[in-house]
This record gives C-alpha cells, sequence and structure tokens, in this order.
C-alpha cells in the first residue's frame, strides 16, 4: 500500500489543552485517528509522526523523499507549527528531498499576530491548507491524493 507522511511540529503534542481558544480540544491522538480513517478511505497508510525538535523534522523529511521517489509514498501533510515563521532548513530539506507537501496549519495564522504572516514552507509547498480547524488534516490528505493521481 501506498504511504503518506502526517508530519507534525513543536508543540503540537499539547493539542487539546495548548490554547483550546484557537487550536480547539481535539488531541493529537484524536487528530491522528482521523487521518487513518481517511487514509483508508483514500487507499493510503497513514505514517504520523510529530516531533519537537527540527533535525528530526529534518531527517522524516528526507527519509519520505526517498520514498517518494521509489514509488512507496505520494508525499507529506505537514502541520510545522512555529518552524513554519522560523525554519530555512525545512524548507531547504523539502526542496531538496523532492517532497511533495501540503502545508498545513490548524488556525488562520494570517489573522493572528503579524509574525505568523510569513512562511519558509509555503514556497516549497504544493498546496497549503489553512484555517480549517483540524478538519485541515482531512482536507490536505485529499488535496494531496487528488495531486498525486494528476501526477
Amino acid at each position: 500500500m501506498t504511504s503518506v507522511l502526517v508530519l507534525n511540529g513543536p508543540n503540537l503534542n499539547l493539542l487539546g489543552t495548548r490554547k483550546p481558544e484557537v487550536y480547539g480540544r481535539t488531541t493529537l491522538t484524536d487528530v491522528e485517528e482521523m487521518c487513518r480513517e481517511e487514509g483508508g478511505k483514500l487507499g493510503l497508510e497513514v505514517e504520523f509522526r510529530q516531533s519537537n525538535h527540527e533535525g528530526q523534522l529534518v531527517d522524516w523529511v528526507h527519509e519520505f523523499g526517498a520514498e517518494v521517489k521509489a514509488g512507496r509514498s505520494i508525499g507529506a501533510v505537514f502541520n510545522p507549527g512555529a518552524f513554519t515563521h522560523t525554519s530555512a532548513a525545512l524548507h531547504d530539506a523539502i526542496e531538496g528531498a523532492s517532497l511533495p507537501v501540503i502545508e498545513l496549519h490548524i488556525s488562520n495564522v494570517h489573522a493572528r499576530e503579524e509574525w505568523r504572516h510569513h512562511s519558509f514552507i509555503s514556497p516549497v509547498a504544493r498546496g497549503i491548507v489553512v484555517g480549517f480547524g483540524v478538519l485541515g488534516y482531512v482536507l490536505a490528505l485529499q488535496g494531496l491524493a487528488q495531486l498525486a493521481q494528476e501526477g
């Protein structure tokens, strides 16, 4: 079965308890279940990962870039958290590994603090899902699957 990576950056392990007025009360475990269910509907095996460490995220981007090249994966749905706004390393990893990525944000980052309006990830993303809450994960999976079908 073809895989898809759902990758989560720093502090997403606190989902459900950190700023519920912004991010809601759904936990990351709940999101993982949603993603696995949607992946099954799409015929995809979901590899779900989270790290608070930039280097670990870079390593996983490299790993799945190789999986895409080998025809075993369609790419990644990536919620980089605060690294969105700070990480040239993740930008370069996505670009260098040629990993198809849908950038995802639970909140509408453009309606928040000014510093959240810039993304290092967007220029190398195939698409962006912003502001739909945790439903954004499902939408991003659907979008990535559609892009993979179109070639």
